[in-house]
């Protein structure tokens, strides 16, 4: 069932998808609220037995905190932000895409730790990525983030089920599903297309505070 939650959630990740790193500030922020929400409302259910009110006020007010919080923090901190995306995003990859590779056959304490170190090294590349090739770090994460929501891999139902469980295996989700690769194949082409031929420029020119800072040459980072 198509909620106006989950239907905003899925017009979020189009934008974040197809115009992401084309106006950075906005995405950056538009990531940072997401991220931030996501966690207060994983925090919630902890905080239900400490905070006497409402299960449904707490909730709103958890996630109103976290959103506003990691917007805050995203738009204060836009470069230090880009490379937090890219960590996020390349430890994401190395748990779930790339850690079941090599811990397929391993059990027991083996098998946690090559996934852990298959999540850490993935933290490691997409952060260094992040500091190095900012422009080309933001389409990749903003098109895969808005993928994920766009395409419904991830829903408040996805959030509730880790919430209430000790681990965050309910945010996995098939990285391989067509709609998925669909979204995130189209949003990172389409934010390349907008760079290459100039409509970045344009987009900056029309939106207020786009300009102070716009990840629009990873040549930028490269003569710093």
């Amino acid at each position: 069932m198509l909620t106006p939650v989950n239907a905003g959630l899925v017009l979020a990740g189009l934008l974040l998808a197809f115009v992401g790193a084309a106006v950075s500030v906005y995405a950056v922020t538009l990531t940072g609220l997401l991220v931030g929400g996501g966690a207060g409302y994983l925090a919630a259910p902890s905080l239900a037995g400490v905070i006497a009110v409402d299960g449904l006020v707490l909730t709103g007010v958890a996630v109103a905190i976290g959103a506003a919080v990691g917007g805050f923090l995203a738009y204060a901190g836009l470069s230090f932000a880009v490379v937090a995306i890219g960590g996020l995003v390349g430890g994401f990859a190395g748990r779930f895409a790339v850690g079941p590779l090599y811990a397929a056959d391993a059990a027991g304490v083996e098998g946690t730790l090559l996934l852990v170190g298959a999540t850490l090294a993935g933290v490691a590349v997409g952060a260094l990525f992040g500091f190095v090739l900012s422009r080309t770090t933001l389409v990749v994460s903003t098109a895969f983030i808005g993928a994920a929501f766009a395409s419904r891999s991830l829903t408040p139902a996805t959030l509730d089920a880790a919430a209430a469980g000790p681990s965050v295996e309910p945010l996995l989700f098939d990285v391989t599903a067509p709609a998925f690769l669909a979204v995130f194949a189209l949003g990172a082409l389409s934010q390349l297309g907008l760079f290459r031929f100039g409509y970045v420029t344009k987009l900056v020119g029309l939106l207020p505070g786009a300009r102070r800072w716009t990840a629009d040459d990873d040549r930028t980072a490269k003569g710093a």
